[in-house]
């Protein structure tokens, strides 16, 4: 987003009868609305006094800047898919914000899918990575499935649950990337069945406990579009043979 208004600042400088020694100055602010004509691209709403460019379908397209200017910027990137057969959560996808300086031309704006879900003994597959211009979102690590570990990512998924072919019982979470999400869940017994949650943006994805799951990491909230909205949570554990649970906010 970007101011609506804009403030142009000069002096005015008046000399009397020709003696410069006896000049005076004045400063003067011009506030030029009609500003959003700055930019253009995806979808564009206004609020207080600010202009906002949302983006959110999956694949490229692309943002025009029409003066340097300023620009605040919120980029997540796809969340990854939960793993298959007593699967865990997937980690949610890269949150990144800021400030960024710009130039007048055309950026090209990628919006990461998410990931699909594994399918008998497979990881979720890893979310795609969301770009403007230097700023790269990784997308979220594929949730673990029986007796593997979680995939990293944006943030990590969840380690699957059960026991692998070594007899091990302990498995962890997939990392998250630092400054853009949190490590998904671990598990730690081999009695239970439950799989651990997906990392979010907020917070790591909680470990199982037995049969129960652990619920995906919260995501962090933003007020970029004028109200306050939660971003990139975690996906929740899947569950055997209780239910799953929910994702993080």
């Amino acid at each position: 987003g970007y101011p609506a208004t804009r403030t142009e600042s000069f002096d005015v400088n008046a000399i009397t009868d020709g003696i410069a020694e006896a000049a005076t100055s004045r400063a003067f602010n011009i506030i030029v609305t009609g500003y959003t004509s700055a930019g253009s691209g995806g979808t564009r709403t206004t609020y207080g006094s600010y202009v906002v460019h949302t983006f959110t379908s999956v694949g490229n397209t692309t943002f025009t800047v029409n003066e340097s200017m300023n620009v605040d910027y919120l980029v997540v990137a796809g969340g990854a898919g939960g793993g298959g057969n007593i699967g865990a959560g997937g980690g949610a996808g890269g949150y990144k914000t800021g400030n960024l300086s710009v130039t007048a031309q055309a950026y090209t704006i990628t919006v990461g899918g998410g990931g699909a879900g594994g399918v008998a003994h497979n990881y979720g597959a890893t979310g795609g990575s969301s770009v403007f211009s230097s700023i790269t979102s990784l997308g979220g690590g594929g949730g673990g499935y029986a007796g593997t570990n979680g995939q990293q990512g944006g943030s990590g998924g969840g380690a699957g649950s059960g026991i692998d072919s070594g007899g091990n019982s302990t498995f962890t979470g997939g990392a998250g990337t630092s400054g853009q999400g949190n490590r998904g869940g671990h598990v730690y017994r081999s009695t239970g069945r439950g799989c651990a949650g997906g990392g979010g943006a907020g917070a790591v994805g909680a470990d199982n406990a037995g049969e129960t799951s652990g619920v995906g990491g919260d995501g962090l909230a933003s007020s970029i579009s004028g109200a306050s909205v939660y971003y990139a949570g975690g996906g929740g554990g899947g569950g055997y043979p209780n239910n799953g649970v929910a994702g993080g906010a």
